[in-house]
């Protein structure tokens, strides 16, 4: 189990304010990919046996531009929300199937982990394509001199 997870035992019934802040190797991201902690905010709700957990996940990822091969640091913030039941209020078959569809968690009325959530937002609210800038130049194809330093002295073609 990880640190980023709502203690459910000492959860009252209504609306809850959470934030829960771990470390990249924590959420199973690697670690020079990431700058600093990650943190989430979440307002949760709980009645009875269900929970409602919506809110954010944010952290920066160090990244590698395409053009230029620079590294540099984006602030990533995705949205996460996710709908729990206690386990063992249907069958078993048909809890599986609402998981494995991503439909619905179901928690064991102690702890709702949120780290597989939390990494999987992260992650595809990295950009496909990362660019250090939009104006980037990137590097010159001949001599490999980085185009944003200024012209690299080739001759243009």
């Amino acid at each position: 189990m990880s640190r980023f997870a709502i203690d459910l035992g000492s959860l009252r019934q209504g609306l809850t304010r959470f934030e829960l802040e771990v470390e990249a190797q924590e959420l199973d991201l690697p670690e020079d990919g990431w700058v600093g902690p990650i943190r989430g905010a979440f307002d949760v709700e709980k009645t009875g046996e269900s929970v409602s957990v919506r809110g954010a996940v944010t952290a920066t990822a160090r990244l590698e531009c395409v053009r230029c091969l620079a590294a540099f640091d984006r602030s990533v913030r995705g949205p996460l929300e996710v709908f729990a039941e206690r386990a063992g209020g249907g069958r078993s078959r048909d809890e599986a199937d609402l998981e494995r569809d991503a439909y619905m968690r179901f928690h064991d009325g102690r702890q709702l982990d949120l780290a597989e959530e939390a990494r999987e937002v992260l992650l595809l609210e990295l950009p496909m394509v990362p660019h250090c800038r939009e104006d980037c130049r990137g590097l010159c194809p001949k001599c490999g001199a980085d185009r944003n330093a200024g012209p690299c002295g080739c001759p243009d073609e």
